[in-house]
């Protein structure tokens, strides 16, 4: 099973992101708060994807590995999956070894007098997670669910106004759970290649944006990403993924790759501003090419960008660019 600790760690110079992939018609390609960490887009929730959820994984790290767990307050257990009702016994006490994370999961390794167990989290369609000093003044609003509340004073807060997100906990050494078992490769791993795409898509009938976003296929290619990779790799998104050739999948895969890196690299991207799990406000503003840009000029041919939904989602793309 493939877990993500160090972010962008254990990646090849081919893979960094000052190794911007080139689109064919382009020369080259430049690329304390009591806020969400997500903010909205035209007025509705921005979903987190993989670089949104690493870079939590990453803030939230800096601020609480290492420190204990004091008591864990639940407001309202109605998420995805009901949260526990055990939680907070077993986190209290806890240390919080680590975070790593698998796909959108956020998995937090804790210990307790010996015994180790999981905080399995997920962000859902419009979750964030903050850390909030003894001295932020910041009363809970109407979707903040959760709190742990750590020895030190500070407070890890989940807010979910959809809740569509998950608190479960996991027993044991290891993180094993039917939600991860079913996962596909990472998209920035060696497991995840053009052999493996063009392998797992003969005979499917799906477009290849729907493919892509399969968590089953790959992990972490949401919406966004899926727009942008298929535009720098000149797919037109609505192209059966069964009939795409090999030499096509690898310019897929890098794109995927490539367009993943420069959003980690940045720090994770809403659309719009961006606020760090510390409560500072971010730093990175995607600078898209095709996503939410229908009307538009394509950056590479001047054609406006045209917009489709696909599995009730709305995809943006290129109709000269993309084939």
């Amino acid at each position: 099973m493939q877990f993500c600790r160090f972010g962008l760690e254990g990646l090849s110079d081919y893979d960094s992101p000052r190794f911007a992939l080139r689109h064919p018609a382009i020369d080259s390609i430049s690329v304390s708060s009591c806020h969400n960490l997500f903010l909205p887009v035209h007025g509705k929730p921005a979903m987190p994807e993989l670089p949104e959820v690493e870079t939590t994984r990453i803030g939230l790290l800096k601020l609480i590995q290492g420190k204990r767990v004091a008591e864990v307050i639940v407001r309202d257990r109605r998420l995805r999956w009901p949260v526990p009702a055990n939680l907070g016994a077993r986190l209290r006490g806890a240390t919080i070894e680590t975070i790593s994370r698998r796909g959108k999961y956020l998995l937090w390794d804790c210990e307790n007098k010996g015994e180790r167990g999981f905080l399995l989290s997920h962000l859902g369609m419009s979750g964030s997670l903050r850390v909030l000093r003894q001295r932020d003044e910041c009363p809970p609003g109407k979707h903040d669910h959760i709190d742990i509340r750590l020895t030190d004073q500070s407070i890890i807060r989940y807010t979910d106004p959809r809740r569509f997100g998950a608190m479960l906990w996991i027993e044991g050494r290891e993180p094993n759970h039917p939600l991860l078992d079913v996962l596909g490769p990472e998209p920035l791993s060696a497991e995840f290649s053009a052999q493996h795409l063009f392998r797992a898509s003969r005979g499917r009938s799906l477009s290849i944006k729907e493919f892509v976003m399969n968590g089953h296929i790959v992990v972490g290619v949401g919406n966004i990403y899926a727009s942008e990779s298929l535009y720098r790799a000149g797919i037109h998104p609505g192209r059966v993924a069964g009939k795409i050739s090999m030499a096509r999948y690898e310019r897929l895969v890098i794109a995927i790759r490539d367009t993943l890196n420069a959003a980690l690299q940045a720090g994770g991207s809403s659309l719009r501003n961006y606020v760090k799990a510390d409560g500072d406000e971010g730093y990175f503003q995607i600078d898209a090419f095709v996503y939410g840009r229908e009307g538009k000029p394509c950056r590479a041919c001047s054609q406006p960008i045209r917009s489709i939904v696909q599995g009730q989602r709305s995809t943006y793309y290129c109709p000269a660019c993309q084939h």
